[in-house]
């Protein structure tokens, strides 16, 4: 197993990041937990690496879940037969 240095690695709170990427703190958690932005556990709170956020805020991909509802409003797929 690789050993890292962290000696040059700033941790944010998960307050932190949520006022960088004007979203809400939830929406941090849901983004640790999916795996979409890493972060080490510290007792019983998150610690973001610094650079992991400057990383998600230069990417220029937007991604579309398609989950969304559809233009007539219904939700889903539309199904016939």
């Amino acid at each position: 197993m690789q050993e890292q240095n962290f000696s040059d690695v700033n941790f944010l709170t998960v307050q932190e990041v949520a006022e960088l990427m004007r979203v809400s703190k939830m929406t941090v958690y849901r983004m640790v937990h999916a795996g979409e932005l890493p972060a080490v556990r510290f007792g019983r709170s998150y610690r973001v690496p610094q650079n992991a956020v400057e990383a998600i805020l230069k990417s220029p991909v937007v991604e579309e879940r398609g989950q969304g509802r559809r233009r007539d409003g219904a939700a889903g797929s539309a199904h016939t037969g």
